[in-house]
């Protein structure tokens, strides 16, 4: 049993049902009984008091090794919301403003393009360029080497953004920035490396890497001590093994070729070390993916987006930074937000997260102004200011299309009493 699940509170203190509750771990088994899921940790909590703990499955489905409390997760895109918190804690220092154009901090992209019809290339505007903001919430005009929607993504393939783990985050985005955009900021939402962006702003900034500012600003203050860019080799043991669809982020992979093993059946162990690993944790640093961490360390972290203090009252973020940060920051023309060809009806997006709007559109059950993310490999979180409510699912399913954190979500809400 870690720290936090030692704390373990009965439900009805803060208005849930324990036995309501309990339909947890039978919701989430069944992903395991079929076979594609090793299996999955579970926190929930409610005004600040843990209510809820699951753990079924295997971190090592091979080797027989069950979840436990410390199975460290690789957390892919749940790195962005983290990342995005750092950099707003120098926003509360005067720091920068979010109209700021990124060009300002990373001089190059102020000669970085637009790449139009027919390879035409145009130049941003110089009344709206790309912003800092517009990095946090995926509207940079930045693309994602996955994606097939812009002819830039080629380029992102033939330069290997997202599959080589030897190049710093200084690096990449220098590199990044010599690709042309695939649209003028401002105009539409696009899931990016936007966030790699936000990593390096908060490097140069600050003057820190971005894994020291992470430990300074964040982790120690919440008590995340498992959560880093790599796994030192003495608690590596402790790391679930990978499971599902072929690696997202390997060397021209795409979308539809994954949408082609999912039609096929082609499921199983996965190693993504080579494109993910966790021995590099001094140069492997980056702000969309490349933090490892425990569900327990998550459940600190998200439990502080809902107060903006950690446990111990330490105040990490004012309370207008939290809602600043957690309102839509999308026009209304660019909604709903699409992901890889799937709409988000009811949730428009914040910076580094998503957020819900229209509760009856989003079709889950849940609060306005509901947020959080999840990552590749089917890690998911959510942060309900209204209900009070944080949740946090770990497994290692890499691009799973079933719907387990929705499972998690309605029975999480009916346990409510109050």
């Amino acid at each position: 049993m870690t720290e936090v699940e030692s704390r373990l509170m009965s439900p009805e203190t803060v208005g849930m049902s324990a036995q309501r509750l309990e339909r947890v771990t039978p919701a989430l088994q069944k992903y395991v009984d079929q076979g594609n899921y090793p299996g999955f940790t579970a926190l929930v909590s409610r005004r600040g008091q843990l209510v809820h703990a699951t753990r079924v499955g295997w971190q090592d489905r091979e080797a027989e090794v069950p979840v436990a409390g410390d199975t460290i997760y690789r957390l892919y895109s749940m790195t962005k919301p983290i990342v995005c918190t750092a950099l707003m804690t120098l926003f509360e220092e005067g720091k920068f403003q979010l109209v700021d154009p990124v060009a300002k901090w990373i001089p190059a992209f102020a000669t970085t393009q637009i790449a139009g019809p027919g390879g035409t290339l145009e130049d941003q505007s110089p009344l709206r360029p790309m912003q800092i903001r517009d990095v946090m919430s995926h509207t940079s005009g930045l693309t994602y080497d996955f994606l097939e929607d812009f002819p830039v993504a080629e380029q992102y393939r033939a330069k290997r953004l997202m599959n080589d783990p030897t190049r710093t985050l200084e690096e990449l985005i220098d590199e990044l920035a010599t690709i042309p955009l695939a649209f003028a900021p401002g105009t539409m939402w696009h899931y990016s490396l936007g966030t790699d962006v936000t990593a390096r702003l908060v490097e140069v900034i600050s003057g820190q890497s971005i894994g020291d500012f992470l430990r300074e600003r964040l982790f120690e203050p919440l008590g995340m001590k498992d959560t880093a860019f790599g796994v030192p080799e003495s608690e590596r043991g402790r790391l679930s093994a990978m499971y599902g669809l072929p690696d997202l982020i390997a060397p021209d992979m795409t979308f539809s070729t994954l949408a082609g093993a999912f039609a096929s059946g082609d499921f199983g162990r996965r190693d993504v070390e080579p494109t993910y690993p966790s021995d590099a944790p001094d140069t492997f640093q980056r702000g969309g993916l490349g933090l490892f961490g425990t569900a327990s360390d998550y459940l600190r972290f998200a439990n502080m987006l809902l107060t903006g203090r950690a446990q111990d009252g330490t105040r990490i973020l004012g309370r207008k930074t939290l809602e600043l940060m957690h309102t839509n920051h999308l026009a209304p023309d660019l909604l709903p937000y699409v992901l890889g060809g799937a709409p988000a009806p009811g949730y428009g997006f914040g910076l580094g997260s998503r957020v819900a709007m229209d509760i009856g559109q989003s079709a889950l059950a849940g609060s306005p102004g509901e947020f959080g993310w999840s990552g590749a490999a089917k890690t998911y979180f959510w942060v309900d200011p209204v209900e009070e409510i944080v949740g946090v699912l770990m497994t290692q399913h890499m691009v799973g299309f079933d719907l387990p954190e929705a499972d998690l979500r309605a029975v999480v809400y009916q346990a409510i009493e109050d």
